[in-house]
């Protein structure tokens, strides 16, 4: 089986996603190219460069995440060419600029079957885009959804959020969780809290991702505030100014430590005491899984994707809503437990990771999706 994917938003988890993806249906005996542009991370290129020593046929062709009439036309025509070239039996497309152009191509060209992997629908969330840019995106996602094979949900809530959109018929949704390589959080040597600049005597809480209104790092700023021991370790790319500037303002800013981009996420997580999840929204966060995997607890927004992993009471804790108030509560819910407590939901994560969001199955879920794609 021949498969090509085509993807855009190579930043944060849908970076991750796709690499793992190519690598391991790469491994599985697929044979397996990739489309997709180095513009959004400087350090993609070296995945992709891993990619193509490991078998994996790659192209680089710099889409953009914005409207652009020239350069869109541009990388549709150049996506026809690579699909006359190498006709794939499936075209994976992910995300929403490379879903349209993919889509577009395979359609005008007549190859490969169509599966798309939205990784959210942005255009749910009005903190992103304006009321006609949403119905926009909406009518656009809903036409291409027509011409699809099959939707992949990456996690059974975000089926859910897909089915009750009206932009895709319900019986064209798939969900295949997103899997992690536990053994990497295993084991790990933790980061010293004092060369971070943490109060070795005082709990943290880690919070991984990129820095903007997704994911809720004014939320959890906010939240510190009626956490009164907490410090919160923020790592991840982007713009931190305002948080720092939010931090200084809500009087927190002595409890928390910005990182920036680190490579070493293991170690952190090892050395933390919880992951807080305050996103607005996802489709199924990787930083959960491995915050699991590191045996933490973890307090998240019960946003999609943490409905489905977090047991409360057992693996962490969700808040009873989206806000830096119930998530304070949630917090500090947990830090009243034991640390023994703790302990056991971080083994209880893990052990949940173990069963069920695994590489191997998240690619074996994908190759099912393929062949009934294909059917």
């Amino acid at each position: 089986m021949r498969v090509l994917h085509v993807m855009e938003c190579t930043i944060g988890g849908t970076r991750r996603h796709l690499v793992d993806v190519a690598r391991w249906q790469q491994r599985a005996g697929l044979e397996v190219h990739v489309a997709a542009a180095t513009l959004r991370d400087p350090a993609f290129p070296a995945d992709l460069d891993a990619l193509e020593a490991e078998g994996v046929g790659v192209r680089r062709l710099d889409m953009v995440r914005s409207i652009d009439p020239l350069r869109d036309r541009a990388h549709a025509r150049a996506l026809k060419a690579l699909l006359r070239e190498l006709r794939p039996d499936i075209v994976h497309t992910h995300s929403s600029k490379a879903g349209v152009l993919g889509r577009h191509a395979s359609l005008a060209t007549g190859i490969g079957v169509r599966v798309h992997t939205p990784h959210t629908f942005a255009f749910l969330f009005g903190a992103l885009f304006s009321p006609p840019k949403r119905a926009l995106y909406r009518a656009i996602e809903k036409h291409y959804a027509r011409r699809s094979a099959l939707l992949v949900a990456v996690s059974p809530s975000e089926a859910e959020t897909f089915r009750r959109s009206g932009v895709v018929a319900p019986e064209r949704v798939r969900v295949v969780p997103n899997g992690i390589d536990p053994a990497r959080f295993q084991g790990v040597t933790p980061l010293s809290r004092a060369e971070l600049g943490l109060d070795p005597k005082r709990p943290v809480a880690a919070l991984v991702g990129l820095l903007y209104a997704a994911k809720g790092q004014d939320l959890a700023l906010e939240a510190l505030r009626s956490v009164p021991d907490l410090q919160l370790l923020l790592v991840g790319p982007g713009e931190d100014r305002p948080l720092r500037e939010l931090a200084k303002k809500l009087g927190v800013a002595d409890r928390v430590v910005f990182t920036g981009a680190r490579s070493d996420v293991p170690a952190i997580l090892a050395g933390a005491d919880l992951l807080v999840l305050p996103s607005r929204w996802e489709g199924m966060p990787y930083i959960v899984l491995e915050a699991m995997a590191s045996g933490l607890p973890v307090v998240a927004h019960p946003v999609d994707g943490a409905r489905d992993l977090i047991l409360p009471g057992v693996t962490g804790l969700l808040s009873s809503g989206i806000g830096s108030g119930p998530l304070a509560a949630a917090l500090g819910s947990l830090l009243e437990r034991s640390p023994a407590e703790r302990a056991d939901m971080g083994r209880a994560g893990r052990a949940r990771v173990l069963e069920s969001y695994t590489l191997e199955t998240m690619v074996a879920g994908l190759i099912d999706v393929y062949r009934e794609a294909l059917a």
